[in-house]
């Protein structure tokens, strides 16, 4: 019954800004807390594999692909069940359709849940 609701995408020129943000809903992870599930942000791009871009511990430790070191900044708001990406400098090969989910990727009836994710689009 958990759900994923991603927000805040849209199109913006080489060198702009956009911040994510992602609704998790249902009570818990089979029980676990939100508070304690690693959470990530993963993209897929036209014609390419679905990637890991950042990802962020119960902790709070980090760690983001070589890609968006330095350009992107992921959050997390224990208290609202959010997390969030801070995208900035951003590159025509950020365009993606972006997703917010656990590490490693939730399960539900069977089978890998993902939310319907957020367009981020780049123009040159």
């Amino acid at each position: 019954q958990v759900q994923l609701v991603e927000s805040g995408g849209g199109l913006v020129q080489a060198g702009g800004t956009l911040r994510l943000s992602c609704a998790v809903s249902g009570i818990a992870f089979s029980g676990i807390a939100f508070r304690l599930k690693t959470m990530a942000w993963y993209r897929q791009a036209p014609g390419k594999q679905r990637d890991l871009v950042a990802s962020i511990t119960s902790a709070r430790t980090t760690n983001y692909a070589d890609s968006v070191k330095a350009r992107f900044t992921i959050s997390r708001d224990n208290a609202k069940n959010t997390v969030s990406l801070q995208m900035n400098n951003l590159k025509p090969e950020d365009t993606a359709v972006y997703y917010c989910n656990t590490v490693p990727v939730w399960v539900q009836s069977g089978r890998f849940h993902w939310g319907q994710g957020t367009q981020v689009t780049v123009s040159s």
